[in-house]
């Protein structure tokens, strides 16, 4: 999980502060050292840790903290503030042009997945309501344009591609292409090296200058921490960045990139990849992150998350089904497969405030694979045992524990957990009904 080491550090550090009724300026500066070795450990570049640490540790020293009647939590929003302004202080979106087509240059080294974002950035573009056209300008690395157009399909976003020509000749022609075909953002996906040399440079430049593009965004690997941030210098020093795309920052567990990058380079982070999913790119907002960071959850992207995976129509009529006892494993089994398509599990129950030191402690509440179980269990029933459990005999459940791989003990449990669930769910569907709310997702309790 994203800033797991650094997250489980501070909040320690924190916890010490909260429990103290009054703070001393020691009590601060021995909280500063430790946070200075957490981030350093983070992989925070040194002189953004110093001046991080030192700019807390004079707003903490003030008296309206020290002398407040909670003190420790002066201190966490400060830190929180900080922590959010080193990061960007506030999203940065993509430069759309006023006048179409917006034109994107995606940049960076071998193997930072950038092909992979490109078509990630489509995809988010397409939620918007835009039409991208994806441009093959890695006309070196064997399979790129291939690559691009297989993304392409699965997307239904069409690529420009003129083969093995020349990059800048294809930048160029794929404007025209985008004016003729009624696209409105153009994203070049340019071709990168195993490291920054003079030759990537004079190519980069060149594409530049043909095309004027509105953004230019460097892809870089969040997991290569310190190397990401010397990367990102030195395409910003030798090309100009407009922002920064983190790629693999669900698996960075230090978050030395995210936390340095913008501060070093003065580039903001725009998008993070959090999943190989398409849909996995999040645009990245400091607040959001830095509350993960200090284990006050992120509401505001479960919600969002939450709005994109559920229809409106789908939750009425699911809580319809609840209120008439109609709901059947098979509405289950499609709750669950929405709840899967946000994301983990274990990163989802993180969002919520408070929860993610539980959810660390407590690994086995919130194994993916047994919800993989629940479904197997599902799918071995016949249609009419979903639609009427209590038709599942000794007899049926055998086979269904056959067909599933599980234990006839897993099928009793899951159907046992079933009814209770669908009758906590009808008396919260019938509680808000009564209040005169009848939008959102019923609550699943899951079997495990």
């Amino acid at each position: 999980m994203a800033f797991d080491g650094l997250s489980e550090r501070l909040q320690d550090i924190f916890k010490k502060l909260r429990g103290k009724g009054k703070i001393t300026e020691e009590d601060v500066k021995v909280a500063m050292r430790e946070v200075r070795l957490a981030l350093l450990e983070a992989d925070v570049n040194f002189k953004v840790v110093k001046d991080f640490v030192a700019r807390v540790r004079e707003r903490a020293v003030g008296q309206e903290v020290l002398q407040s009647l909670t003190p420790g939590q002066q201190i966490i929003k400060i830190v929180h503030d900080e922590m959010t302004l080193l990061m960007g202080g506030t999203e940065t979106k993509l430069n759309l042009a006023s006048r179409p087509p917006t034109v994107i240059m995606a940049v960076g080294l071998q193997g930072a997945g950038k092909t992979t974002t490109v078509a990630k950035l489509s995809k988010n573009l397409i939620k918007q309501g835009r039409r991208p056209l994806m441009v093959a300008c890695d006309v070196y690395r064997p399979a790129a344009i291939k690559q691009l157009q297989v993304l392409g399909e699965q997307l239904s976003v069409p690529v420009f591609s003129m083969g093995q020509g020349n990059p800048v000749d294809i930048a160029k022609a794929s404007l025209e292409y985008a004016h003729s075909n009624n696209r409105d953002v153009v994203i070049l996906d340019t071709a990168g090296r195993l490291h920054v040399n003079e030759e990537l440079m004079d190519e980069l430049k060149h594409i530049k200058e043909s095309v004027s593009p509105d953004d230019i965004l460097l892809v870089v690997d969040a997991m290569t921490g310190q190397d990401a941030v010397n990367v990102a210098e030195s395409f910003n020093q030798q090309i100009g960045l407009t922002g920064v795309i983190l790629t693999k920052l669900d698996g960075d567990t230090r978050g030395g990139a995210a936390l340095s990058v913008k501060a070093v380079t003065g580039c903001p982070i725009k998008f993070a990849g959090v999943g190989e999913k398409l849909e996995a790119l999040e645009p990245f907002y400091p607040d959001r992150m830095a509350s993960r960071i200090l284990g006050m959850g992120d509401i505001l992207s479960l919600v969002e998350k939450a709005q994109a995976t559920f229809d409106e129509q789908q939750a009425r009529e699911m809580e319809r089904k609840l209120r008439q006892q109609e709901f059947t494993l098979e509405d289950f089994l499609e709750q669950i497969q929405q709840v899967r398509s946000m994301g983990p599990l274990e990163d989802l129950l993180a969002m919520i405030p408070g929860m993610g030191k539980q959810v660390k402690n407590l690994p086995g509440q919130f194994d993916e694979r047994e919800l993989l179980h629940i479904e197997a269990i599902i799918r071995s029933m016949t249609p009419d045992e979903r639609q009427d459990p209590v038709t599942i005999n000794g007899s049926r459940k055998k086979r269904i524990a056959r067909g599933s791989g599980t234990r006839v003990q897993e099928v009793n449990r899951l159907l046992k957990q079933f009814e209770e669930s669908k009758k906590l769910m009808k008396q919260f569907a019938d509680m808000t009904g009564k209040k005169g709310k009848k939008k959102g997702m019923p609550p699943i309790k899951f079997p495990y």
